[in-house]
């Protein structure tokens, strides 16, 4: 069987935590963000795990990355 290549697309999108967890960035950063609360613009700064139901399609998808 042929090796996995990895989704570029998800690759730039997803990391993997030291502890194994798959981790995402919140969503409409770029848009507004002069109008945005500065508290809205701080929580998109961070990283938050993905929810268990997509958690093992984007696993299959980062396959292929060392």
């Amino acid at each position: 069987m042929p090796k996995l290549k990895t989704h570029k697309g998800t690759r730039a999108r997803f990391r993997v935590s030291g502890s194994g967890k798959v981790m995402r960035m919140y969503g409409r950063r770029n848009n507004f963000r002069r109008k945005k609360r500065k508290p809205i613009t701080v929580k998109f700064g961070r990283t938050v795990p993905v929810s268990s139901a997509h958690a093992e399609t984007i696993r299959t998808l980062l396959a292929g990355q060392k």
